[in-house]
C-alpha cells in the first residue's frame, strides 16, 4: 500500500544531543579506511585551522540514520520496514563535525513517491550543533521494495 503523501513536510523532534569523541571519530576513519592525519591527530587538524580533530565526512550517517529511524518507525505512516533498502545518501555541510560537538538531529519528510509499486521515501536530517547552529544536512533515500504477488 503506497505511503501517505500528507507525511511530506513533517518534522520529528530533535533527538537527545550525541558528543562526539575523538575516540568514535577514530574507530570511524579506521573502518572506513580514511587515513586523514585530521581525523585522528589533534595536531594535523590544527595545522588545517581545527580546534580538534574532524570526523569523516560520512560520519554523521551513524547519527543521522539512527534519528531517522523514529521517522520509519511511526506507527502512522505505516512502512513496512522488513522491505526496506538504502537507497541513496547525500550530505551538505556548513562545517566539518569535531571532536567535542554536541549534536542533535531534527528529521522531516522531504518527500514520498510510488515507483512501479516501491515506495521511496526522503528523509532530511538537519544536524544542529550545541549553539544551534547548522553543522550539515543529510538526505537519506530509503525504497520500500514492492510485496511479491502471490
Amino acid at each position: 500500500m503506497a505511503l501517505d503523501q500528507s507525511f511530506v513536510g513533517r518534522t520529528y523532534p530533535p533527538t537527545p544531543a550525541y558528543e562526539v569523541g575523538r575516540e568514535k571519530i577514530r574507530e570511524f576513519a579506521e573502518a572506513v579506511g580514511d587515513t586523514h592525519p585530521a581525523y585522528v591527530d589533534p595536531e594535523a587538524a590544527r595545522a588545517l585551522g581545527h580546534a580538534d580533530v574532524i570526523a569523516p565526512p560520512t560520519f554523521v550517517f551513524s547519527i543521522t540514520y539512527r534519528a531517522a529511524g523514529v521517522v520509519v518507525q511511526d506507527p502512522q505512516l505505516g512502512l513496512d520496514y522488513s522491505r526496506v533498502v538504502h537507497g541513496d545518501q547525500k550530505f551538505r555541510y556548513v562545517r566539518p563535525v569535531r571532536a567535542g560537538d554536541r549534536l542533535t538531529v531534527t528529521s522531516t519528510i522531504e518527500g514520498i513517491k510510488s515507483l512501479a509499486g516501491n515506495d521511496v521515501l526522503d528523509i532530511r536530517g538537519d544536524v544542529h550543533d550545541e549553539a544551534g547552529e547548522l553543522v550539515v544536512t543529510a538526505v537519506t533515500k530509503l525504497v520500500a521494495r514492492a510485496a511479491e504477488e502471490a
